[in-house]
């Protein structure tokens, strides 16, 4: 499983619409509002990377008012200790 978080910017005075269809997507797991040159912060999970694809160009980017994405694909690459308390 891969966890992918997406950047939306948004046109301005559309931030509740868009959050709004993205919310009724039921696509990810986590959506915060940001600060900054993105609007919306998505966390989404995806068995597979080519899933991606659909998820972001056939979803993500039919929602009116959405105006860019970034995707950022993360990858387990370090085994960290445990922290000792």
């Amino acid at each position: 499983m891969y966890a992918v978080f997406v950047q939306l910017k948004v046109e301005p005075g559309h931030l509740y619409k868009v959050a709004d269809a993205i919310a009724e997507m039921e696509i990810f797991s986590e959506m915060y509002s940001t600060m900054g040159e993105y609007d919306l912060l998505l966390k989404i999970y995806v068995e597979r990377i080519e899933e991606l694809g659909e998820l972001v160009t056939e979803k993500i980017h039919k929602v009116p008012h959405l105006r860019e994405t970034k995707t950022i694909l993360s990858f387990t690459t370090f085994k960290l200790p445990p922290v000792k308390s």
